[in-house]
């Protein structure tokens, strides 16, 4: 027992020390997160089970240490708590953001080095607003991630009327190897048109735009360019969204240029917890050849009830269809799940 508080009468010591060193006594900690449950039922029969796949999983939970500290300093650990595989009955445990955060006084810019997040995924998910719906169209692809190891700086200015990000990653995503010597570029700038009753980083009509520009570990492309307009209030979402994306390896001289065509939006009801949603996803990894018959539609309707304000109910349909081949696991070329959703958050 001795020896226990010793240790801990020193970490006590040490965090009063730097505390003080920073202009106060105790920093500020906050713990929190959101987990994402759901119960799916495929429409489609599976001809390999000769039957319907039905599961209850929970496909997704974070857990969020968040330290403010004087001078502009923040700190994160974010602990991803991923979804099973098919092959496993456990939740793979893995750190999704590590990062220290500065953003001097009265500066527009906030610096981070760590594994942070990248310019994309997070600004497009609290547009989009239902990531327990699941993956956006880009990452569905497997073209980006929301997390990677690296340094980076967000800005806004003009009360959010411009709001950009750029960091330099290891490009193999938070859940890959760190690879080589080579790194990606990534950048996104969104500009506000017109204002709207919601304010904030998404808020308005905006043109976004976003750029990744890399090489894999090995040598070859990684390279994604994308556009979209958006418009958010309180009431309506609305937004679509062109990218562009190339992709090779060290071994091959040929470059894969594929499309992602994505367009959302989700209406609140008024006076109501009730919202209607719907999305389309159009994706083509290889739009230079029509013999590889690969491009994938996927259409998304749904209703969600706010249930409180910590809890979130979540009904759809998820509808996906191939050019060509069929589907994972003995389904046809089409296939339709249906989803009941709950989204919470502590």
């Amino acid at each position: 027992m001795g020896v226990r508080f010793r240790s801990f009468a020193t970490l006590l010591g040490l965090l009063t020390a730097v505390s003080v060193a920073l202009g106060a006594q105790t920093p500020s900690v906050t713990v929190g997160g959101v987990g994402y449950v759901q119960y799916q039922y495929q429409l489609n029969k599976d001809t390999v089970l000769n039957g319907h796949q039905n599961n209850f999983d929970v496909t997704r939970a974070y857990v969020n240490a968040i330290g403010k500290f004087p001078k502009g300093l923040t700190t994160r650990i974010t602990l991803d708590l991923a979804g099973r595989s098919a092959n496993t009955s456990y939740l793979a445990i893995r750190i999704k953001y590590a990062y220290l955060a500065w953003t001097p006084e009265d500066s527009h810019l906030t610096y981070k080095l760590g594994a942070i997040h990248t310019p994309w995924l997070d600004w497009e998910e609290a547009l989009w607003d239902y990531r327990m719906q699941g993956q956006m169209a880009l990452e569905r692809g497997g073209y980006v991630s929301s997390s990677d190891f690296g340094a980076g700086v967000d800005g806004n200015w003009g009360y959010e009327k411009f709001n950009a990000q750029v960091g330099v990653y290891n490009g193999e995503n938070y859940s890959g190897a760190p690879g080589d010597q080579r790194k990606d570029l990534m950048a996104r700038a969104s500009y506000k048109l017109m204002n709207t009753d919601l304010p904030g980083k998404v808020g308005g009509l905006r043109l976004t735009g976003y750029a990744q520009y890399g090489k894999p570990t090995g040598g070859g492309k990684r390279q994604r360019y994308l556009g979209m307009l958006s418009h958010k209030s309180k009431q309506i979402t609305l937004a679509a969204e062109y990218a562009m994306t190339r992709d090779s390896v060290a071994a091959s001289t040929s470059v894969a240029k594929g499309r992602v065509l994505s367009a959302f939006g989700v209406y609140n009801v008024p006076n109501s917890a009730i919202a209607i949603l719907a999305r389309v996803d159009i994706t083509d990894p290889n739009t230079a050849s029509a013999a590889t018959n690969d491009r994938l539609t996927r259409i998304i309707g749904g209703a969600s009830y706010q249930v409180t304000p910590n809890f979130r109910l979540l009904v759809d349909l998820d509808h996906v269809s191939r050019q060509g081949g069929n589907e994972p696991n003995g389904f046809k070329a089409t296939s339709s799940t249906a989803y009941v959703q709950g989204q919470f958050t502590y």
